[in-house]
This record gives C-alpha cells, structure tokens and sequence, in this order.
C-alpha cells in the first residue's frame, strides 16, 4: 500500500484483462475506489477463454502498456 493525501491507503496492485467488463465489475464494487483508475488496463474484445489468442494475439497488444504500469 501506498499512503495518500488525508491518511487515505491505495493498493500498490495492476489490474490487468483482456476484456473491458471484469474492470468495470471491480470499479463498480465495495473495493473499487481503493484502485488507481490508470492502473487498469485492459483490451476491448477479450480471448474467449482461447489460451493462445491471449498469449500472441490479444494479450500481445498489451504488454507495453502492462510494462509502462509497472514501470510508475
């Protein structure tokens, strides 16, 4: 965790999927608002629990801006 303004903890987490709604899922629940909005990444078509469309097509698309999170 990191410590913000007024006493407030954020988790030190990247939340990262390939589709748009598990995102939306967590932003909108009970633990939502703890998470730094640009610590979400995710792509817009998902991989259809298809293993190898995750790992070279759809996933592929996303490592940079995986990296560029983890990297701040």
């Amino acid at each position: 965790f990191n410590e913000a303004s007024g006493g407030k903890y954020v988790p030190r987490a990247v939340l990262v999927d390939l589709e748009p709604g598990t995102m939306d899922a967590v932003r909108a629940g009970p633990f939502g608002q703890l998470f730094r909005p640009d610590n979400f990444v995710f792509g817009q078509s998902g991989a259809g629990n298809n293993w190898a469309k995750g790992h070279y097509t759809e996933g592929a698309e996303l490592v940079d801006q995986v990296v560029d999170v983890v990297r701040r």
